[in-house]
C-alpha cells in the first residue's frame, strides 16, 4: 500500500468536503501523473465516487431533499448511454495506446467544461433566471423530461470515457435546467445521480479489469477522514472562494490533458 495514495485520498477528501465537488476532477489525473494506467485510473475512481458518495445519498434520502422522478430522468439517458460506450469500446478492441489516447483527450474536455461550470455556475444560474424565463416555462410545461434525458446521454458518455462530470456537469444542467429549484435539493439530485452513474460505469469497468482494488482501498482510507475534516473546515470559509481556486486548477488540468 502506497502511503502517496492515502495522502491523496486525504486531501482530495478534504477538497470535496469543502466545496461539495472535485473527487474525479482531481483524483484520475492525480493517478495518470503518478504513472496509473489512464482506463484503471478511470475504473477506480469510478467505484471510489461510487462508494464515498452512498451515505450522502442516504442522509439526503431521509430528509426528503432527493426528487426521485428527475434522478430518473437523468440515469434514462446516462446509463444506457454509459453502458453503450463501454461495450462499444470493448467491441472496437482497441489497442492499449490508442485507447489512453482517447481516454486522456475526454478527460481533458470533462475537465475543461468541470472548469467552466464552477467558474461560470453562478452567473448562467442568474441568467437562467433573469433572460430566459419564457425558454424555462417551455422546459416545465413538456420539455424538461426530453432535454433532462438528453443532458443525461451526455453525461454519461463522458463519465464513463474519463470518471469526471457526474458532479460538476450534472450539477450545472440541473441548476439550468431547473433554475427555481432548492439548492439543498440541486446537490441531493446530483449525488443521487451521480451514485447510479458511477456504480454503473465502475461495474463496466470492473468486469473489464481496470479496477485495482489495492490502490481503491487505499484512497478510501484517506478520503472518508478527508470528507469529514473538509465539511468541518467548509463552515468557516467562503465556498466562493474554493470553487474559483477549484475551478481554475481544473482548467489548467484539462488544458494540459486535451492538448
Amino acid at each position: 500500500m502506497d502511503i502517496a495514495y492515502v495522502l491523496a485520498g486525504l486531501v482530495i477528501g478534504t477538497i470535496v468536503g469543502l466545496t461539495g465537488v472535485g473527487g474525479g476532477s482531481l483524483m484520475t489525473p492525480f493517478l495518470i501523473y503518478y504513472g496509473v494506467p489512464p482506463i484503471t485510473a478511470v475504473g477506480t475512481d469510478l467505484i471510489y465516487a461510487s462508494i464515498t458518495k452512498t451515505s450522502a445519498v442516504w442522509v439526503h434520502h431521509r430528509a426528503r431533499n432527493v426528487k426521485w422522478h428527475i434522478v430518473r430522468r437523468l440515469a434514462i439517458g446516462s446509463i444506457p448511454a454509459a453502458i453503450a460506450c463501454l461495450l462499444l469500446l470493448e467491441w472496437l478492441d482497441v489497442d492499449t495506446e490508442r485507447q489512453e489516447a482517447v481516454i486522456t483527450t475526454v478527460l481533458g474536455v470533462s475537465l475543461m467544461l468541470s472548469a467552466l461550470m464552477l467558474l461560470f455556475g453562478g452567473a448562467l444560474q442568474r441568467g437562467s433566471l433573469a433572460e430566459h424565463a419564457a425558454v424555462f416555462k417551455k422546459l416545465h410545461t413538456g420539455w424538461g423530461r426530453p432535454v433532462t434525458i438528453s443532458a443525461g446521454v451526455i453525461i454519461g458518455v463522458l463519465v464513463s470515457l474519463s470518471s469526471v462530470g457526474a458532479g460538476a456537469l450534472g450539477g450545472a444542467v440541473l441548476v439550468t435546467l431547473y433554475p427555481r429549484m432548492p439548492a439543498k435539493a440541486i446537490v441531493a439530485i446530483d449525488l443521487a445521480h451521480a451514485v447510479l452513474l458511477t456504480t454503473t460505469a465502475g461495474i463496466g469497468h470492473l468486469l473489464h479489469g481496470s479496477v485495482d482494488f489495492i490502490l481503491l482501498i487505499s484512497l478510501l482510507l484517506g478520503s472518508l477522514p478527508g470528507v469529514a475534516i473538509g465539511t468541518r473546515l467548509g463552515t468557516h470559509m467562503p465556498d466562493h472562494i474554493l470553487r474559483r481556486i477549484l475551478g481554475a486548477l481544473l482548467l489548467v488540468l484539462g488544458i494540459t490533458f486535451a492538448f
